[in-house]
């Protein structure tokens, strides 16, 4: 992310990971202040605090989480046993997560979730006992399924991240 403004701001920008949408003011990204002032010219994070918003352009980068895999954090909104929200985290390289299902196990079936927003999936039917989530995701090798078996236990907990053995480039 880079700011536009030549007078407060670099042309290096900051790397960020978006973790999530923010609403208010009309943004596109809500930053920390340790990656707002990183865009500031080094005498002039001051001013840009003070001067709050401003125009930004980005480019999508591959992200690099060393020795992380994918895992799956079950949403503190979740309400167990009949709401379940989870958020896929560590999603490395160029892919993009397009969907999300659940396996109903006593039909037989797979039953596409909800995209809440960003990288949250939810459904008002979860599964009893545990978790297999199967996600499509875009990327250099085309749009194609990943299934993750079993990653989210029976006895499942809000606000828990549970890792699995996927990583995605």
């Amino acid at each position: 992310v880079r700011c536009t403004n030549p007078q407060l701001c670099t042309d290096n920008g900051v790397n960020i990971v978006v973790t999530d949408y923010g609403e208010g003011d009309n943004t596109d990204f809500i930053l920390s202040p340790r990656a707002y002032s990183r865009m500031a010219q080094s005498d002039k994070a001051g001013e840009l605090f003070a001067y709050g918003v401003v125009e930004v352009e980005y480019q999508r980068i591959p992200c690099r989480y060393g020795g992380y895999k994918t895992q799956f954090k079950v949403h503190e909104h979740s309400k167990y046993p009949n709401y379940l929200a989870i958020v896929i985290l560590y999603q490395a390289g160029q892919t993009e997560i397009l969907a999300a299902d659940v396996w109903q196990a006593d039909c037989k079936e797979w039953i596409g979730m909800r995209r809440a927003y960003g990288a949250v999936f939810d459904t008002t039917y979860p599964p009893s006992g545990a978790v297999t989530l199967r996600f499509q995701v875009q990327g250099r090798a085309g749009v194609y399924w990943v299934q993750a078996s079993n990653v989210i236990p029976s006895d499942w907990k809000a606000g828990v991240a549970y890792e699995s053995d996927i990583e995605l480039e």
